[in-house]
C-alpha cells in the first residue's frame, strides 16, 4: 500500500501523535492508530502489525522513565517477563495466521471491548493496593505465570487496553505499590510487543513507510503527552480516547455488516 496523496502521510502522523499522547496520559493509543491504518487502506492484519511497530518505541521509553521503580520492585515480579515473551510470540503467531476476513470481523469488537476496559480502569484500579506484598507461595507463582501468559497472548494478538489488564492483574496478584506496578507493566509491555514486533517483521506484515511516519509521530506524541499529562486531567483524556475508540469501533462494525 502506498500513499494515495501526501495527506495520507499527514493523517497517519497525526493519528500516531494522538496515540502517543493518549498512551502517555491514559492509554488506548492502539484504538486510534489501528482504525486509522484500516481507513488508509491496510488489511486488518497489516494494520495491527504496523501499529504495533510504530507504537513500540513509546513502551521502551516508558520503561526507561520507570527504571527506578523497576529496580525497587521485588525480584519475584521479574519472573513474569518469561510468560510475557512467550505469550507475545503466541499472540503474534495467531494474528499472522488468522485469515484477514476473520480478523476483520472481530476487530471492531476488540476495539470496542478495549475502549470499555479503558473506561472501567479507574474502578478496576481501586483493586490495586488492597492486597499485601509479602512472600508468596509456589502456587501463587504458577497462577501469576498463567495469568500473565493469557494477557501476553492477547497483547501479541491485538493489545489495546493491554496496560490496564496488566495493572489489574498485578493488583489482584498482590503488587500494591502503583508506581512499581506501572514500572513492571512497562517492562512486560516492552517484552510482549517486542517479540510480536520481531515476528511481524520476519513475517513481512509491516508496511514500513507507514510505520516510520507513525513511529516519529508516536515518539513526539509521547513526549508532548508526558508534559501535557501534568496539566490535563487524566479522566478527561481517558474519555476522549474511549469516545474515539467506540466511534471507530462502531464505524468498523457498520462497514463489515
Amino acid at each position: 500500500m502506498g500513499w494515495h496523496s501526501w495527506w495520507h502521510a499527514v493523517v497517519a502522523f497525526i493519528a500516531a501523535f494522538a496515540a502517543g499522547v493518549a498512551n502517555a496520559i491514559a492509554g488506548g493509543g492502539t484504538n486510534i492508530s489501528f482504525p486509522t491504518l484500516l481507513w488508509l487502506g491496510l488489511s486488518p492484519v497489516d494494520a495491527n502489525a504496523t501499529s504495533a511497530v510504530a507504537l513500540w518505541p513509546g513502551y521502551a521509553s516508558a520503561s526507561w522513565g520507570f527504571w527506578k521503580e523497576i529496580k525497587a520492585s521485588p525480584h519475584r515480579w521479574y519472573w513474569l517477563a518469561i510468560p510475557s515473551l512467550v505469550g507475545g510470540g503466541i499472540g503474534a503467531y495467531l494474528l499472522v495466521h488468522t485469515p484477514s476476513t476473520i480478523f476483520r470481523s472481530i476487530a471492531p469488537f476488540l476495539v470496542i471491548g478495549s475502549s470499555a476496559l479503558i473506561a472501567a480502569e479507574p474502578a478496576l484500579a481501586k483493586r490495586l493496593g488492597t492486597h499485601g506484598d509479602g512472600r508468596r507461595s509456589r502456587g501463587w507463582l504458577v497462577l501469576a505465570l498463567a495469568v500473565q501468559l493469557v494477557i501476553a497472548t492477547y497483547g501479541g494478538y491485538f493489545g489495546a487496553g493491554l496496560g490496564i489488564l496488566i495493572l489489574t492483574a498485578l493488583g489482584l496478584l498482590g503488587l500494591s505499590d502503583i508506581h512499581k506496578a506501572n514500572g513492571m507493566k512497562s517492562i512486560y509491555s516492552v517484552a510482549i510487543k517486542g517479540v510480536a514486533v520481531v515476528y511481524f517483521i520476519v513475517a513481512s506484515k509491516v508496511v514500513w513507510h507507514a510505520a516510520i511516519v507513525m513511529a516519529v509521530g508516536a515518539v513526539a506524541g509521547g513526549y508532548v503527552g508526558a508534559a501535557v499529562g501534568r496539566k490535563v486531567k487524566e479522566h478527561a483524556m481517558r474519555w476522549v480516547v474511549v469516545g474515539i475508540g467506540v466511534v471507530m469501533g462502531i464505524v468498523m462494525l457498520v462497514r463489515i455488516m
